[in-house]
Parts: C-alpha cells; sequence; structure tokens
C-alpha cells in the first residue's frame, strides 16, 4: 500500500466511525428502536448490520491474503467511482441472511461492538505490509474487488448507512423527546418504556 493510500483509508475510516458514533451514539432506547415502517430498519438495527458486514469483509481480506495473488479488480484505477457508487442510496441492495440484523446485542453493547471491530479495521489498515492491491475477492453486486478497496468498502458502506439512520431520523413520527431513556443508557441499564 502506498503512503497516500494509507493516509486515505486511515483518515476515511476514522472520519467514518466518529461520524456514526457522534450522530447515533447518544439516542434514546426509544429512537434507537423507532421504525419509521414495520419493513424498515430502526436506527439500532443498522448500527449491527454495518457491524456484522464489517467483521465479515475484515475475514474476507485475511482469507484472500492467505491465497496466491489473483485477478485485478473490476473496479481498477476507479476507487472513487467504487466509493461513489456505494454511497449512492438511489438504488437499494438486499444483503444476505447472514447481513440482516438480529438483535444480538444490548444497546450499550452494540456501539461497544461498533468500536471494537472499527478499531480491529483501522489497527489492521495502519500496519499492514500485505499487497493488498493484487489479492482480490467478489463482491455479490460490484464484481471483483481488492482487498485495499475492500477497506474502503467499510468506510462506504458505514457512510451509506449513516445516511439510512438520518433518513430513519428525519421521519416525522421519530420521538424527539430525551428523558428517562437517555438516562438508563447513560447508566448501562436498558429498559423498556
Amino acid at each position: 500500500m502506498r503512503q497516500a493510500e494509507r493516509q486515505r483509508i486511515k483518515s476515511y475510516l476514522a472520519e467514518t466511525g466518529e461520524d456514526l458514533l457522534h450522530r447515533t451514539g447518544h439516542l434514546s432506547l426509544l429512537q434507537l428502536d423507532y421504525k419509521p415502517a414495520p419493513h424498515r430498519w430502526s436506527v439500532a438495527e443498522i448500527v449491527e448490520h454495518i457491524i456484522v458486514v464489517e467483521g465479515l469483509i475484515l475475514r474476507g481480506i485475511d482469507v484472500a491474503l492467505q491465497r496466491p495473488s489473483d485477478s485485478a479488480s473490476s473496479w481498477q484505477s476507479r476507487d472513487e467511482a467504487l466509493i461513489l457508487e456505494l454511497k449512492n442510496r438511489t438504488h437499494s441492495l438486499q444483503g444476505p441472511e447472514i447481513v440482516l440484523p438480529k438483535r444480538e446485542w444490548s444497546h450499550e453493547e452494540l456501539f461497544r461492538q461498533f468500536e471494537i471491530v472499527r478499531q480491529r479495521t483501522r489497527a489492521f489498515a495502519a500496519a499492514t505490509t500485505a499487497d493488498l492491491r493484487h489479492h482480490c475477492f467478489p463482491h455479490p453486486v460490484y464484481g471483483q474487488i481488492d482487498c485495499y478497496q475492500w477497506l474502503l468498502v467499510i468506510a462506504a458502506h458505514c457512510e451509506r448507512h449513516l445516511a439510512q439512520c438520518e433518513e430513519v431520523m428525519a421521519d416525522p413520527s421519530f420521538p424527539r423527546e430525551h428523558g428517562q431513556a437517555d438516562m438508563f443508557i447513560s447508566q448501562g441499564k436498558e429498559k423498556q418504556l
């Protein structure tokens, strides 16, 4: 990885991680669980999805790096185009069952899990000496992506879903009040209100 690439991914991962925590980490339990419609995800479900996908991508990178170098990325020399495509919310993508939210973590644990997986990703991006550009694995929609681009996918995926969180929070029926729910989350005690 060239120095400019390393700096780019380190900054992008830091920025998107901080943005997600800043914009959603303060929400009450009621706000985290709010769904604009039965078939739509809550902010808590979106954050869980981000965590699961990031962990799966990290495992995919690890597996890809253990294999010999392989074919070039379908997005060779088009990193920014890939990011723009991933962030584009005008078309929705249906993920496989494995990445769908299952509500496995409490709200407090949810953000802790996000910080853990993002720290792992950032540490890998900062320290790896692997030839990320010459190891690929396929995305189900976008084709072969090299391992450096997969790191960009992690950050862009977070950014895409942060926009989805903001759509949920912009819904006219989104609970605007803070109260006991905030107190319970700040004390680490979750109760249904």
